[in-house]
């Protein structure tokens, strides 16, 4: 049976929208739900901020060019930690005694890399050796951030979703440098691989599942997969029909797929329950499968994260997600 969640983000900018956020998710998508992220709060709430929560023993600052690599927490990365912990608490206030799949989000090694600067400037994906540091202390915080959440979670089957925006462009050497000017250099497929496999076995190791999201239109999803993931999440609008074999195959091996398939801000027309199914059941008959077959391991999303819709299209589109996973 095909489900439904969502991809991360809501939209909201304050503690009393991020509890209304943990209730929409709960009543929209109640069979996969995940953790709501409020990049509305501010830079501390966002992606890279929220992850950097996360990351154990390494320490980070916020500067004008974005977060930088410290050696103790400065103040907006513990204000980024706190956050984090007050949602967690709200999160278990709200879901005692659940018990069915729970997603939480967090920025993979890659898009870490190429968004963190180092502690004398550039980005981390410059250095070797600080990339290889910061991919590995990601890894063992996640495994930590797993730990927490089950332990408010006790019932719950954890999922870890490993954003990765960024790897595209990480092995097209596609990211550019601090002035601008140039590009840094590509990153091979094994040494891609190898951070990776450090991530997604991090998160086994802590008895949760883990799944890649990349929403680019050729996303690398044979190499994520080989990395380790157990499931991909892609936006179908945006995906090429070069990256159908490889989601083919994804789908065929038996590895989760979590489809976008809702727009993720206010459309001008909105979709409805019936153009959503349409598109699934065409995907599906490109591919080669059968619906019946195929959509245990289907679950239907909004195309990325919602932080930037409106409250009210926020709901509709998981409801959108929930209603045509039920009829596909």
């Amino acid at each position: 049976m095909t489900t439904a969640t969502g991809v991360g983000s809501m939209p909201g900018a304050d503690a009393d929208a991020f509890a209304e956020a943990v209730r929409i998710v709960l009543g929209e998508v109640p069979d996969f739900p995940h953790l709501p992220e409020l990049p509305g709060r501010g830079v501390v709430a966002e992606m890279t901020g929220r992850t950097l929560a996360v990351v154990a023993e390494l320490g980070a600052d916020l500067q004008p060019a974005g977060w930088r690599l410290t050696d103790a927490p400065g103040i907006d990365h513990r204000r980024a930690r706190s956050l984090l912990a007050r949602d967690l608490d709200v999160v278990e206030e709200q879901m005692q005694g659940f018990t069915g799949r729970f997603k939480i989000q967090v920025a993979g090694p890659w898009t870490l890399a190429a968004t963190v600067e180092r502690p004398r400037g550039d980005r981390v994906l410059a250095d070797h050796g600080a990339r290889r540091e910061l991919a590995q202390a990601l890894a063992e915080g996640i495994a930590q951030h797993v730990t927490d959440v089950r332990s408010r979670l006790p019932g719950a089957s954890l999922v870890v979703q490993v954003d990765e925006p960024a790897l595209p462009a990480v092995l097209a050497g596609r990211v550019p440098t601090a002035s601008g000017f140039h590009r840094h250099r590509s990153v091979d497929a094994p040494t891609g691989a190898a951070a990776l496999e450090w991530v997604f076995s991090a998160i086994e190791a802590a008895a949760a599942t883990p799944i890649a999201h990349c929403c680019a239109d050729e996303p690398p999803l044979e190499l994520l997969l080989g990395a380790g993931a157990r499931g991909v999440s892609v936006d179908l609008a945006a995906l090429a029909p070069s990256a159908y074999d490889a989601l083919a195959g994804a789908v065929e091996t038996g590895f989760d797929v979590l489809l976008g398939v809702v727009p993720s801000t206010d459309p001008a027309t909105p979709p409805s329950e019936r153009d959503v199914v349409g598109r699934v059941l065409r995907l599906l008959d490109m591919l080669g499968f059968d619906p019946d077959s195929a959509g245990e391991r289907l679950a239907l999303t909004p195309a990325c994260g919602l932080g930037g819709a409106s409250t009210a299209w926020a709901r509709r589109a998981l409801e959108l997600c929930r209603t045509a996973a039920a009829a596909d």
